[in-house]
């Protein structure tokens, strides 16, 4: 994984053309980049980030930011109220408890 002003890249190998090519993926417009050496993705991936915001200033859209870390969640009242009771049993608020179950879902090792 590589970082460049907030912007994440993952990268793979094709090897059938010999060529590296990653995007950025904690937002939702796409940004791709490609090279054949270490070098040149990295190279490649900031480029790509840098074309990326200039192309967003020419147009005059600010760009898609990172993610902030704020989810927007909608679910039954019912849901919401079963929640939020668990939350409470559990000693926690309700963003705390929801993290822990995502953080649970997507790093079991860690919990």
């Amino acid at each position: 994984m590589m970082e460049y002003k907030g912007y994440l890249g993952k990268v793979e190998f094709d090897d059938e053309v010999g060529i590296f090519h990653g995007e950025v993926i904690n937002t939702r417009d796409v940004i791709t980049f490609q090279g054949t050496t270490v070098e040149e993705i990295r190279e490649a991936f900031k480029d790509s980030v840098e074309d990326y915001l200039d192309f967003c200033a020419k147009l005059g859209h600010s760009p898609e930011k990172p993610f902030t870390g704020r989810l927007m969640l909608r679910i039954s009242p019912d849901l919401h109220r079963k929640a939020y009771i668990s939350a409470r049993q559990a000693g926690k608020s309700l963003n705390a408890w929801i993290t822990e179950g995502i953080g649970a879902l997507t790093n079991p090792a860690e919990h």
